[in-house]
């Protein structure tokens, strides 16, 4: 495990891999996220003091290279010239860059513990408590009640929501959106009608659920001070 991993989960870097896995899955194996549930994010704005999960070692490359074009040109790429503070920022941004910093590949754990809105991880994964704020307990069925299913029929109208073919009665399948083994619920809500084959192809990952890296969110958010100095300049 890259250290930049380690970190983010917020353990030491001499602490074994297995160890690390072990612990994590052990802690949050009763945590989902509050929003899956409350459709919000109940932190607000305490979700930005929560760590980025760091960028992969090509995204870190290639970013490099654009803060060193926009040094040695003075203007970004779209023609706006580089400021003082701006210059200043992307100068020690520069400055401290090691591509070894930064891990090949992101491991599917850090996805799924990440913000699918800001990136940054989930807080709730930081309390690693057996409940959320979410109203419902954590120890729910995996079993789909036969009304539940009734009230999915009528509202999917008997089509797969992957395919979005016409289901024969003897090939209907209901599927957890947010998967039980990751918190999902066995509600309405959370479950969708599929066919038998498009069922079959899916797997427990959130992989669709999530954001893509949130590099940009996190350049954004260096800048805010900058355009607040801007304008009260």
């Amino acid at each position: 495990m890259h250290p930049a991993i380690a970190k983010f989960f917020g353990y030491e870097s001499d602490v074994p891999d297995a160890e690390i896995i072990a612990d994590w899955r052990r802690r949050t194996r009763e945590l989902c996220k509050p929003c899956w549930e409350l459709k919000y994010c109940p932190y607000g704005p305490l979700v930005e003091q929560s760590p980025f999960p760091p960028s992969r070692k090509s995204e870190a490359i290639a970013h490099h290279k654009h803060l060193m074009t926009c040094l040695a040109n003075g203007r970004f790429p779209d023609g706006r010239k580089l400021d003082a503070e701006r210059r200043k920022l992307f100068e020690a941004m520069t400055a401290d860059f090691s591509e070894d910093d930064n891990p090949d590949e992101i491991p599917p754990l850090v996805e799924e513990v990440s913000c699918r809105v800001f990136g940054h991880m989930c807080p709730v994964f930081y309390c690693a408590e057996p409940l959320t704020e979410t109203r419902d307990r954590r120890k729910h069925s995996r079993s789909i009640p036969r009304e539940v299913m009734l009230k999915v029929v009528r509202r999917d109208g008997q089509i797969c929501q992957k395919c979005y073919e016409p289901v024969p009665d003897d090939q209907v399948e209901f599927d957890h959106i947010i998967p039980f083994s990751k918190g999902g619920t066995s509600t309405a809500d959370n479950i969708r009608l599929l066919c038998r084959d498009c069922n079959r192809e899916k797997g427990g990952s959130l992989e669709s659920l999530l954001s893509p890296n949130p590099i940009e969110h996190y350049f954004e958010l260096q800048e805010k001070p900058i355009r607040k100095a801007n304008k009260r300049a």
